[in-house]
């Protein structure tokens, strides 16, 4: 029951959150804080308990699980499960969900209530796709996690937010409603060969079908969740989302949201259609690697900086997704590390474009310049996140990168070898937004703000984490790797069979 209130809390404080701005603006804040705060306990109480793992039908370990009937004449069941995989998201969700409040405190200061009720709902839809291990449950919460982020978008945006809400909402519906196509044909495919109707992820591993029918459902799986991740060429909704969403929206969008589309690849397509997704991995893995290098070109061109950013993000899950379809372990550990790092350092460089854009009302880097000297703080953080994006050794990021690298060596060598690329255009953008936004001569005469004691806060927690990332990575791999074990159970049978597979 314990998992349920790691949703529920987060809805509660959401509908508790809307009225309470009618007393006091603040009281909708910390009404949030402390939704957030509950949901953490509640998820350490539930990793606490369950020290030893217990083992649940499908074949791997897991920590925690629960099962209740929902909709039993459509084989339809409200079941959840944790394991290492599940609990290092919600983990990173929550402490963005945390950060997504503090940031806000002072930023957002129209319809409080109601962008609080957004935010934690978008929270507890991200912590249901990470948790639902019935597919309808899992569609649903991915349902519930979009909606209320086109509200953000659309009401506490920039100048063009009506135009990128309807963007957002078409590329992310769109694929939605194909990822629900796709799930009903697997049922169906189910029933027709064993009788049963069921969204049961369990039941539904190692589903029999012809080669054919497998790959065009894995392909609707597929793409609905690289839409989300996004790769290219599904990528082009992201640029705008993020430059006309608040800053909260951004931090949530790039620092959890987009992993929901990893986490669909991890848990869902590579299992439940393994020997499609091993014929199909060259494919996906090219698509990584022209992600990688497509998205670091685009981001090296930017004037906007959270245009820049955002395009980084393209470039950076790239190798999320060549991590994936590599799938053997020093990959999907790099993948996992990645996941993270990225949602970490992307996260706190939308806040640092966010407070630059509070204090200059601006994001053009052509308008910058010289900030150093008139914000020291700032521009001290922002470079060394700066520097972490382009994956400096001993910060999370290169620990992704890396290990990604080295797993896809041993299956495509010629992708790992051009996925380097990478890390070279990764230097070359995020050192010329040091250089042009926090060096040379002030192109403006008014002294802005430095960062206050709240901000510094959030920032000197995140470098915190990308540093422990960086630097002792190894209680995030033991946590991972139990539930990249479960995934890899499912394919292990079908790689063993696949003729010259090195994985």
């Amino acid at each position: 029951m314990m998992l349920v209130w790691l949703i529920l809390i987060p809805l509660l404080g959401g509908l508790l959150a809307w009225p309470a701005a009618r007393l006091r603006a603040a009281a909708a804040r910390w009404v949030s804080l402390i939704a957030m705060a509950l949901d953490l306990l509640v998820l350490l109480l539930v990793w606490l308990r369950h020290a030893g793992p217990i083992e649940i039908t499908g074949g791997g370990r897991w920590i925690a699980m629960f099962d209740a009937p929902w909709i039993p004449q459509l084989g339809i069941s409200l079941r959840l499960g944790l394991d290492g995989l599940s609990l290092l998201l919600i983990l990173l969700t929550i402490g963005l969900g945390f950060v997504s409040v503090v940031i806000s405190w002072t930023e957002i200061g129209e319809r409080v209530g109601a962008f609080h009720f957004n935010l934690l709902w978008t929270i507890a839809g991200t912590i249901g796709v990470f948790l639902a291990l019935d597919l309808f449950l899992f569609f649903f919460a991915w349902e519930i996690m979009l909606v209320p982020m086109y509200f953000l978008i659309a009401l506490w945006g920039h100048e063009n937010r009506i135009y990128a809400a309807i963007k957002f909402f078409l590329f992310t519906q769109g694929s939605g409603l194909l990822m629900l196509l796709a799930i009903l044909a697997l049922v169906f495919v189910h029933q027709r060969t064993t009788g049963t109707l069921t969204f049961d992820y369990f039941r539904l591993l190692g589903t029999r079908m012809s080669p054919s029918t497998e790959m065009w459902i894995m392909l609707g799986f597929f793409i609905a969740f690289i839409v989300k991740l996004p790769a290219v060429p599904f990528h082009t909704w992201l640029p705008d989302a993020h430059t006309e969403a608040p800053t909260a929206g951004s931090v949530i969008l790039a620092g959890i949201m987009l992993k929901t589309g990893a986490y669909g690849l991890l848990r869902f397509v590579v299992p439940l259609f393994p020997l499609a997704a091993i014929r199909f991995a060259p494919i996906a893995m090219l698509l990584g690697v022209i992600g990688i290098i497509y998205g670091a070109l685009l981001a090296f061109g930017q004037n906007d900086l959270k245009r820049l950013v955002a395009y980084s993000s393209v470039s950076h899950l790239g190798f999320v997704l060549l991590g994936v379809f590599a799938w053997n372990a020093l990959a999907l550990q790099g993948a996992v590390m990645q996941m993270l790092a990225h949602g970490v350092s992307t996260g706190a460089l939308f806040i640092m474009v966010g407070a630059l854009q509070e204090r200059l009302h601006t994001r053009d880097m052509r308008l910058m310049g010289g900030l150093w000297a008139n914000m020291p703080k700032l521009s001290a953080i922002g470079m060394f996140f700066a520097i972490a994006s382009l994956g400096l050794p001993g910060l999370g990021n290169f620990i992704g990168e890396f290990l990604i690298l080295i797993g896809t060596f041993r299956v495509y060598p010629a992708f790992a070898v051009v996925g380097t690329l990478g890390v070279i255009t990764a230097a070359a953008y995020a050192l010329i937004l040091v250089q042009r936004a926090f060096h040379g001569p002030p192109r403006d005469a008014v002294a802005a703000p430095d960062l206050r004691a709240r901000h510094l806060a959030v920032m000197a927690a995140l470098t915190v984490a990308i540093v422990y990332l960086g630097v002792y990575p190894q209680p995030v791999f033991d946590m991972a790797s139990g539930g990249l074990a479960n995934l890899q159970t499912a394919t292990h049978g079908v790689l063993k069979l696949a003729e010259g597979d090195p994985r």
